[in-house]
């Protein structure tokens, strides 16, 4: 089978081309887009990561396509229902990271209660020993709110406890027996954002998680609150998080993830994608992620939190077994 891989570093590629050396494979660093769709002619099998969005179009131009693999536990940039009018089977890596994101959530966290970047910056770009506007706040005794506790808002869970923070959570099927086992309540929704210093997400994005996080949501907020997001940017209406940081209803938020952020890495093409046609960018969207990036009490990272060797080693690892499976036709973590 043909086997071609996408956003593959080439820090990566021989690791895979041992893993497949009797197989047809490729691999390129570019994402997959319609323009450099050929890349891609006569793939049996494509492995993709996030910012590669396999649509309807790019569907159709792999008439031999038989199944794709992301390299990622979200699968929300695959057209996964047509796939399923095409009998094209569809893998995710469904557990990696787990430790990696919880802990760069409270990285985060920590950078805004501690101002820890704030500090560091007046001290390099001026010098500035001053002390009296980097005051923060302990998180020991504060309440923390878990949105989604899958392996990542377990571990989030965990770790806030060992800070000697509160904990209250929401989850759709809540884990009685670990809240049991570590001290902590499941609540609605709303008892959560409205009762918590820190909120942190880690849901899921699909379409009834969309916008979870809105105006409504925010309003019921206690003032003062800190939002983290380490999930999905779409778990977020921007405009309305802009809103509540303005209202000073939200004190900080730290996101790792933004709505839009494939077309905002993309921001010095705009001009390219709109001759095309064929892709819609969202202007406004962009305009409200960069208000974000320039608001002080607001620090963003480039999607970063899965990044560490122990997670890229989980997510190449699934991604052989994923592959070798539907080749022997035992298709394992699909997501249709």
């Amino acid at each position: 089978m043909k086997i071609v891989f996408f956003e593959v570093p080439k820090s990566e590629q021989e690791i895979f081309l041992n893993y497949f050396k009797d197989q047809d494979v490729i691999l390129y660093e570019d994402k997959l887009e319609i323009e450099n769709i050929n890349l891609a002619k006569d793939a049996d099998i494509i492995s993709v990561f996030v910012n590669s969005e396999v649509n309807k179009n790019i569907i159709d131009s792999l008439p031999n396509l038989k199944y794709i693999t992301t390299r990622s536990t979200g699968f929300d940039h695959i057209d996964i229902d047509y796939c399923k009018t095409k009998n094209i089977k569809v893998s995710s890596v469904p557990a990696y990271g787990s430790h990696t994101v919880a802990e760069f959530a409270f990285a985060l966290l920590l950078n805004l209660s501690r101002k820890i970047y704030d500090a560091y910056h007046n001290l390099r770009e001026g010098a500035d020993f001053s002390i009296f506007d980097l005051q923060g706040f302990d998180l020991f005794g504060k309440t923390f709110g878990v949105i989604g506790t899958g392996k990542i808002g377990k571990n989030s869970v965990k770790i806030a406890k060992g800070f000697g923070m509160n904990v209250i959570a929401y989850d759709l099927h809540p884990d009685l027996e670990f809240a049991k086992e570590n001290n902590f309540e499941y609540k609605t929704f709303d008892e959560v954002i409205s009762n918590s210093d820190v909120i942190t997400l880690h849901a899921p994005f699909c379409k009834e998680n969309c916008h979870i996080i809105n105006k409504e949501a925010i309003s019921k907020m206690k003032k003062g609150v800190y939002l983290i997001n380490t999930a999905r940017g779409e778990l977020i209406d921007t405009e309305a998080l802009i809103w509540g940081l303005d209202q000073k209803i939200i004190a900080g938020a730290g996101l790792d993830v933004l709505e839009g952020e494939r077309d905002l890495k993309e921001e010095f093409e705009i001009l390219a994608h709109a001759d095309k046609g064929n892709k819609i960018i969202d202007y406004k969207k962009l305009l409200e992620d960069r208000v974000l990036i320039d608001m002080p009490n607001v620090i963003v990272t480039p999607h970063i939190a899965f990044y560490s060797k122990e997670a890229e080693f989980e997510i190449i690892k699934t991604t052989e077994e994923n592959i070798k499976n539907f080749i022997d036709n035992k298709p394992q973590n699909l997501v249709n």
